[in-house]
């Protein structure tokens, strides 16, 4: 034990650069510049010159694994690219049908390796809980290796799309509501993948996570202005890191499917922003475009999905069937074919796909679930685990503390929420929370395990009777529950964010024992807390923490860490508050002493239950003295701004250090609060240091309604602190010269 102890410690002080294997630098894939690009161009051209209609409507159809997939079709040339094949034997028969073809054009193989391949890694929204960006680089490095040793060469993420209403089940694949934090990891995770040497697709361009009501592909109506601010930058900050690829959004943006709108995918992706690589379909959205309305059959579909700037049609055959006669009857022009064709071809070759040699099947057993890996796993589910209330000190578990009850299915895992599962590949062994806890714990302290229910989702009970004596015989009860099952990911939306099927129900019956409750949560989502807040001595929120996951809770319950997880979406009181995040703009009848005809609720407050960027600690951190270096600054200047923040507890801890700005007076309304940068540092018990930073003062615009970028002169309030609610202030004056 004492060896364990001494090793997790070891494993904080670790620098998070130091979980990447330069060993595989090689593996890196970027685009190539100056001679070797023009060079790739000159190839193409010399394919294109090569190719059948028939070939090269091919290499846009994207096919996948089951009982629909037809291997001809690569030896035929009719098709450019696979999904879903994860087991190596089965993705070199694919290898090897691509060279039988008449020109040997390599496919490209892709796959949802969303927050894992064999070693699973938080959910994305848990990684961004860390506020760590290289550790987060890590973990999709990591993925990325494991996917490219199984022979996967093209993952379906970073998934960037910025949500402010947890009803939407989809909230877990991305960063949360803040786009400076998203941009933050989405440039994070696109280096992490490609460094592990598979290509990235951001997705889902663009406003996906806005649909309405949180209903999964619903339509979204976002401002010009907005879309600038909020959901773009994201994406931008993707591409800007070398992203190869992107994939189009199921819904309809200001009545326009994402999949047909050419203002999106053509005029700005390609032409304002540049965007070189190739852009893909969702799955089968293509033919949806009938279904939205805009096209009266597939072959109209076809052909405004490729006039408008879609490259790649995934799992729907439409452009297989239909795009060469829209060719051929001078519906679709020769030159959009070949243009959409030389994307595609562009990412194979700056992938190295047609040198790369072919998966040698018996070595990818042993370059899963690697020691490397899971240390990455551990620091990143350790990091992520959010402190959201810890009454009378409850955490970490006293000495006094003999006897533990841990109640809830969920505490001893089945699976580790992935899209897809490597079958065969790697080591399968999590940790369970009861064993974690007994090897941490002292030898005399009992540990008792119940599930309560069926299963980890929790709709029905197993024996609550069970698990309420095993509560009421323990010193400390420590609930897991959460959501699992039908109730995370696309297509599961929520009108209803509390606890799922009887887990409420056994939570009240826990504190009604009167033993103090820590209520561990591994959800996909905010959910509304708001009893638990008033009742459980403790909470520990997790975003299922993967294969280190119940590991690092039981670091985190018995001290071995101290928590330093910060919340990348406000948590709701209510359903009825949604949407409710930190940055929203002032109103000219703002909350004073809740009285009506204020801007309020008359059943309900205004704020968060826990805002954005919220997290606690056991440490407490102190801040004092906030500078800036000048008083006033240019347009294009800088200004460093300066806080002194100092732990003034009895433990180390790391503490997220957060700048936000406001302008108070502008051409246009502007938000309360906007975060423009943080920084997570470790301080020893009884340490201050000065922490600082530089802003570009040109960044801190904003967009009109033409989408057109905007920088007022004026006053710039700076808030420092840690969370959202920092109140530590300083200001400067921008001014025009």
């Amino acid at each position: 034990m004492i060896l364990r102890l001494l090793a997790a410690f070891l494993l904080c002080l670790v620098a998070p650069q130091a979980f990447i294997d330069d060993a595989f630098a090689d593996d890196t894939v970027a685009w190539k510049t100056g001679r070797e690009a023009a060079a790739i161009e000159r190839r193409i051209d010399a394919l294109l010159a090569k190719m059948t209609l028939e070939e090269k409507v091919g290499q846009l159809h994207l096919s996948g694994r089951g009982d629909g997939f037809d291997i001809n079709q690569i030896k035929t040339g009719r098709m450019g690219g696979v999904m879903n094949f994860v087991v190596p034997s089965e993705v070199l028969a694919v290898q090897h049908a691509a060279r039988e073809s008449r020109l040997k054009i390599p496919v490209i193989i892709g796959l949802d390796a969303v927050h894992g391949f064999s070693t699973y890694f938080p959910l994305p929204l848990g990684q961004a809980s860390t506020w760590n960006p290289k550790l987060i680089e890590a973990a999709a490095y990591w993925t990325g290796r494991e996917a490219r040793a199984a022979g996967i060469q093209w993952t379906f993420a970073p998934m960037v799309d910025i949500s402010r209403d947890p009803r939407w089940g989809r909230v877990l694949e991305g960063a949360g509501e803040d786009p400076y934090l998203a941009s933050v990891v989405a440039a994070a995770r696109t280096h992490g993948y490609q460094r592990g040497g598979v290509a990235t697709t951001v997705k889902h361009f663009v406003g996906y996570g806005a649909a309405e009501a949180g209903r999964d592909y619903n339509s979204t109506w976002i401002p010009t202005s907005q879309l600038h601010d909020l959901y773009l930058p994201p994406f931008k900050a993707s591409f800007e890191a070398g992203s190869m690829t992107a994939m189009a959004a199921f819904n309809a943006l200001n009545g326009m499917p994402a999949t047909a709108h050419r203002g999106m995918l053509t005029d700005l992706l390609r032409g304002k922003w540049g965007f070189k690589g190739f852009v893909t379909s969702d799955f089968g959205s293509i033919t949806e475009l009938r279904l939205h309305g805009i096209a009266k059959d597939d072959a109209e579909a076809a052909r405004k999905a490729l006039l408008a700037g879609i490259d790649m049609d995934m799992m729907g055959d439409v452009y297989l069937k239909h795009l060469g006669n829209e060719v051929t009857a001078g519906r679709v022009p020769m030159k959009a074919l070949n243009e959409a064709v030389r994307r595609v071809l562009r990412v194979k070759f700056h992938l190295g796909l047609f040198e790369r040699a072919d998966i040698d099947p018996a070595a990818a057993p042993a370059l899963m679930q690697t020691q490397a890996a899971r240390d990455v796993a551990l620091k990143a589910a350790q990091e992520g685990a959010i402190l959201l209330k810890n009454a009378n000190e409850t955490l970490p578990i006293a000495a006094g503390v003999k006897s533990v009850a841990v109640i809830g299915a969920m505490a001893r895992p089945e699976d580790e929420r992935v899209w897809t599962d490597p079958a065969g590949l790697g080591r399968r062994v999590i940790q369970a929370l009861p064993e974690a806890l007994r090897e941490r714990l002292p030898a005399d302290a009992n540990v008792a395990y119940e599930p309560a229910f069926t299963k980890a989702c929790g709709i029905e009970f197993a024996d609550k009777d069970a698990a309420l004596r095993a509560a009421a015989a323990s010193d400390l009860i420590v609930a897991m529950l959460g959501e699992d099952c039908e109730f995370m990911g696309e297509g599961a939306s929520r009108t209803n964010l509390g606890l799922p099927g009887v887990q409420q129900e056994l939570l009240e019956a826990l504190v009604a024992t009167g033993k103090p409750v820590v209520l561990v949560l591994a959800t996909a989502r905010p959910l509304v807390l708001s009893w638990a807040e008033a009742h459980v001595a403790a909470i520990v929120q997790t975003f299922h923490g993967g294969t280190e996951g119940r590991t690092a809770i039981a670091d985190v319950l018995t001290g071995k860490v101290n928590p330093s997880g910060r919340a990348p979406m406000s948590f709701p009181r209510s359903v009825g508050q949604i949407p409710v995040y930190y940055d929203q703009l002032p109103t000219g009848r703002p909350e004073k002493v809740r009285q009506r005809y204020e801007s309020i609720f008359m059943d309900e407050k205004n704020e968060a239950l826990y805002p954005f960027g919220y997290g606690l600690s056991y440490s407490r951190f102190t801040y004092a003295n906030p500078r800036v270096d000048k008083a006033s600054v240019p347009m294009n200047g800088t200004v460093e701004v300066s806080v002194d923040v100092g732990n003034a507890g009895s433990r180390d801890g790391q503490e997220v250090v957060q700048l936000y700005i406001r302008q108070p007076v502008a051409s246009r309304s502007r938000p309360l609060r906007e975060l423009k940068a943080f920084e997570k540092v470790a301080l020893r018990a009884g340490e201050t240091r000065t922490v600082r930073f530089k802003l570009d003062v040109a960044r801190l615009g904003m967009h009109d309604d033409e989408g057109r970028y905007v920088l007022d002169p004026g006053s710039f309030e700076i808030y420092l602190g840690g969370s959202s609610q920092a109140s530590e202030t300083v200001s400067f004056i921008l001014t025009k010269s």
